[in-house]
């Protein structure tokens, strides 16, 4: 791996500690709201654009802690935050179903991409079905012409792979040719980039880290398919059984599903990358209920 590369890797891990102890927005009162987000809204920008306008306009301090799905969800789980920004359907309805969380709103969404090298040894360019596509890759890395590389933190990201994997009827534990990086998406995205290897990433992470000359070998070889439709939502921690914010919290959910920060969630990305990375749920609030739905359930 490059010396960039590295660099890139060691920057965003010191961005990600810093911002769990430190990342303060100005308030006018004495609370702070505490909100666990998957690192995708935290790296693009995104959530820094949301919370400006939300403390502008309510003077509410907020304190990010910007971690993979999974960890954000265990956070809640002991009453540590308030509020989970999360895009792990299978792992939000875990602790729905547990009695964690409440008032569940569907926020935004974009898609997951099946990225790999322009060569594309699986010759998965272009199928419409990414199951099919994870069936090729697999039958590749057999045959030692393909590498895929995971997340394997238990993010939004790494749970919707391991999905793919399951759809597809595959089991790689133990494969040579599937390597496990056990970290965030930039480091799992510099990893893949340096071996030409596949991977499934967010849109989003893929298309900043493309911005910044980050990535110069990895390519979109799929972006189609409802298996890939990656559903943002927020939760609030439940009050009867810890001690919450649950004022501000509410006040801060119902921001994210409002006329002005769904705007905004719209226009972002097109200033900063030329394209529009994340998309409002308004309007399509039926469409993603579903695609939530089967992907809680495992699909």
């Amino acid at each position: 791996m490059n010396a960039f590369k590295v660099a890139a890797a060691a920057a965003f891990t010191v961005i990600v500690v810093a911002s769990v102890y430190c990342m303060l927005v100005t308030s006018s009162n004495g609370g702070v709201l505490r909100v666990a987000t998957t690192t995708s809204l935290y790296y693009t920008g995104l959530l820094d654009r949301l919370v400006d306008d939300f403390s502008r306009a309510y003077g509410i301090t907020i304190h990010l802690m910007p971690l993979g799905s999974g960890q954000s969800l265990e956070l809640a789980s002991r009453g540590d935050v308030d509020v989970v920004l999360s895009h792990a359907p299978n792992l939000e309805k875990r602790y729905l179903d547990g009695g964690f969380l409440v008032e569940g709103r569907i926020f935004a969404f974009n898609y997951f991409v099946v990225l790999g090298p322009k060569e594309d040894p699986a010759k998965i360019s272009g199928l419409a079905d990414p199951v099919e596509a994870f069936k090729r890759i697999y039958d590749a890395g057999l045959r030692g012409e393909a590498v895929f590389v995971s997340r394997g933190d238990r993010s939004g990201t790494h749970e919707r792979e391991l999905a793919l994997w399951r759809e597809a009827g595959l089991n790689v534990e133990g494969c040579e040719w599937y390597l496990d990086v056990g970290s965030n998406m930039v480091k799992a995205l510099l990893v893949s980039d340096n071996l030409g290897a596949y991977t499934l990433s967010d849109v989003g992470t893929y298309i900043k880290l493309r911005s910044e000359g980050a990535v110069d070998r990895l390519v979109v070889l799929i972006n189609e398919g409802e298996e890939l439709v990656n559903v943002y939502s927020a939760y609030i921690v439940n009050p009867n059984k810890f001690k919450v914010n649950y004022g501000m919290a509410r006040l801060f959910v119902e921001f994210l599903t409002s006329d002005e920060c769904q705007a905004a969630i719209s226009s972002y990305g097109m200033g900063e990358y030329g394209l529009q990375i994340f998309h409002p749920a308004k309007g399509v609030i039926p469409m993603l209920t579903l695609c939530w739905q089967k992907q809680a359930l495992g699909g």
